[in-house]
């Protein structure tokens, strides 16, 4: 007997796809901003695209918003104003729900703080990657370490009580000390989220066609070991195989992500999920230039693909990111999130536990920390039921 599909959380994620320059590690929808910004007509795309994506939410309440580049935080505050309100205006918006900006170091974007909070976001992604000037340039930063405190301290000025820094590490000649060292410098400004991150070669970047000299396996071990002991021991906890935050401080949005909770999209490039009450999975993109994407807003036309996730994708779809939480998630959140009876799930999950590689416990999902570990081997069990461009991947 099939399970009951029950409509998970709803998130609504905002893509700006403008940058000052393109990362070479950088392969999200991003692209080097070559003249002045289209502030207004953006927004004015991105409010007319609002207006379609309010027909698939069907009368449900957005609980986070998540409003992520490029770097958004290159619109001015009243860009920002303008833009919230009228998703206010479009959506049911919970009066509790998180709402996140990316902002990148800078300082015209960290006088823009107050602005920022004031216009009704309350959590700032500060995009710090590393406080060490020499490897900021190698990863094509156009700010300094010192910038980098400097804005974080900004925010805090502002008024800003929730801020994420990202923070990557297994960076080109990059020692133990030093990424330890990173990690110091974050902690002591105080903040209560850190994402931190290896660095990754994905195709397409200008890293991927002329890679730099990485550290070894054996030094990102030590890298990664040494950090985690340092971020614990400040009293953050790993709730996420890359997210550490004290407790009740994590990132709704992305939990939702995780959870294979849905969410609306807007603006060129992004991505959506959405589960309807006839038991359908439905995962969308929008049109990724920016100028196709603003001369379609508003139309069917702007939704650049839409795939429904079948019966027999959906247990890799769904723990490929829930078992990324390190305190796993409840079976039954699977069985009503994908619709699915528990044996679908099986027996690769039988496998998994043979192997050590997933917890006993059969009423809960969660990876073993061998299975963290080698998640991907954890995940290829359940490979030979995905599409054949599915990534399974633990970045």
């Amino acid at each position: 007997m099939d399970s009951v599909l029950t409509p998970p959380p709803l998130g609504l994620y905002v893509h700006l796809p403008w940058c000052v320059q393109k990362c070479p590690y950088c392969d999200f929808n991003s692209h080097a901003l070559r003249g002045d910004l289209p502030e207004s007509d953006y927004i004015d795309a991105l409010l007319r695209d609002a207006e379609t994506e309010a027909a698939r939410a069907t009368g449900r309440r957005v609980e986070t918003v998540f409003i992520g580049g490029g770097t958004p935080s290159l619109f001015t505050a009243g860009a920002i104003a303008r833009l919230l309100r009228g998703l206010g205006e479009r959506l049911s918006i919970s009066a509790d729900a998180e709402v996140t900006l990316e902002a990148n170091p800078g300082t015209i974007e960290a006088g823009r703080f107050e602005g920022f909070l004031d216009a009704g976001v309350n959590r700032l992604s500060i995009g710090v990657q590393s406080f060490n000037d020499d490897h900021l340039r190698r990863l094509g930063r156009i700010h300094g370490g010192s910038e980098a405190s400097h804005a974080v301290e900004a925010a805090q000025r502002a008024g800003f009580e929730r801020i994420n820094l990202d923070l990557m590490h297994g960076l080109p000649a990059q020692s133990c000390q030093q990424a330890v060292h990173d990690v110091d410098q974050a902690l002591a400004l105080g903040i209560q989220h850190l994402s931190h991150y290896q660095l990754t070669l994905e195709p397409g970047t200008a890293f991927h066609a002329r890679p730099p000299t990485l550290p070894d396996e054996d030094r990102l071990a030590d890298i990664e070991a040494a950090c985690a002991a340092r971020i614990t021991a400040e009293g953050l906890q790993r709730y996420e195989v890359s997210a550490w935050a004290t407790p009740g401080e994590e990132c709704r949005h992305n939990l939702n992500y995780w959870g294979f909770g849905d969410y609306l999209a807007i603006g060129a490039g992004a991505h959506g999920k959405i589960s309807h009450s006839d038991g359908r999975i439905q995962r969308y993109s929008k049109l990724r230039m920016p100028r196709q994407y603003q001369a379609s807003a508003g139309t069917p036309a702007a939704t650049a693909e839409t795939r429904t996730v079948t019966m027999d994708e959906r247990p890799l779809e769904y723990l490929m990111n829930a078992l990324r939480l390190t305190a796993g998630v409840p079976m039954r959140d699977a069985l009503a999130r994908t619709g699915l009876p528990r044996e679908a799930f099986e027996p690769a999950l039988g496998e998994a536990r043979a192997q050590e590689l997933l917890t006993d416990d059969p009423a809960w999902l969660q990876a073993t920390t061998q299975g963290q570990r080698f998640l991907d081997d954890l995940l290829a069990r359940f490979l030979d039921a995905a599409p054949d461009d599915t990534e399974v991947g633990s970045g």
